[in-house]
């Protein structure tokens, strides 16, 4: 089997290319200079070229601030981006796995979200991989991974920046009425990795086992480190931000039961290895 894999720079990107060639699979991970996902004839040029069995689509505008300011730049990206790659891989009837989010959803209620509910974006971001959702589910071969709080050994997340701040400053204040489960992009890969060779086509929820507050996640974060940093719980008003965040990141995963795919380890596991492995 021979996959490409977009935004290999990226969190996941970087994790499912590294999974894939473990099990032996060929995979091709590229990102913008070898492949920019806005440019139709090239996206068109690079996949036809490459023979490929499937794309894994990890590119993705994620500054979710930003896109309120630059909403063109983000929709390119998320949405015209990922239907110039469905439109290929409609072409040459291979499958096309997207990875979407919970901001697709409007934030409210406690009821966890189901992967057929429907969809009320909140922010730009949240629109444009809506949009993206959109554009992929006009294929007949395809995957829609909604994940949530993402974090991985490449790139920045969640806590590289607690620990950053809570070496520089000993204290911090974390948003405590906004709850969800955060999602490792190494436990993500693995799934990936096993989803992309069945024919289980359809639209899954994918994040580690467990519901906590970013402000649980960051006590977790500190104990788990053995750091001693003083963490205050307060409401998002304490952070204005431009983009509305949602309240309710809760997601039902019973997708992956029916399919027979194996669950993420509860994000407090995924958290313990992680540390192990930005330590080294």
């Amino acid at each position: 089997m021979k996959i490409l894999v977009t935004g290999v720079k990226g969190q996941l990107g970087y994790d499912v290319v590294n999974e894939a060639e473990q099990r032996g699979i060929e995979a091709v991970g590229v990102d913008i200079e070898e492949m920019d996902i806005t440019d139709a004839s090239q996206v068109d040029q690079v996949i036809k070229s490459g023979h490929y069995d499937a794309v894994v689509h990890c590119a993705a505008w994620t500054a979710v601030d930003k896109a309120e300011e630059m909403v063109d730049v983000c929709r390119k990206v998320n949405a015209e981006g990922t239907a110039n790659i469905a439109k290929v891989c409609a072409e040459l009837d291979i499958p096309m796995m997207y990875f979407s989010t919970d901001y697709v959803f409007d934030g409210e209620g406690v009821r966890p979200w189901e992967e057929y509910d429907e969809r009320h974006p909140l922010n730009v971001y949240g629109q444009t991989k809506y949009e993206g959702e959109l554009a992929v589910e006009k294929l007949k071969k395809f995957f829609i991974v909604r994940i949530a709080w993402v974090f991985g050994k490449n790139g920045n997340n969640f806590i590289k920046t607690m620990l950053r701040l809570g070496k520089e400053k000993g204290a911090v204040s974390v948003v405590n009425d906004q709850i969800g489960s955060p999602t490792y992009t190494y436990d993500l890969a693995r799934l990936v990795v096993d989803m992309i060779q069945t024919d289980a086509y359809g639209i899954y929820h994918a994040t580690n086992e467990g519901l906590c507050s970013w402000y649980e996640f960051a006590c977790e974060i500190f104990k788990q480190a053995k750091m001693d940093v003083a963490v205050t719980p307060v409401d998002s008003d304490a952070f204005p931000a431009k983009a509305k965040r949602p309240k309710n990141s809760r997601m039902n995963r019973s997708e992956l039961d029916k399919h027979g795919f194996t669950r993420l380890p509860s994000w407090q596991d995924a958290l313990s290895r992680y540390l192990k492995e930005i330590a080294e």
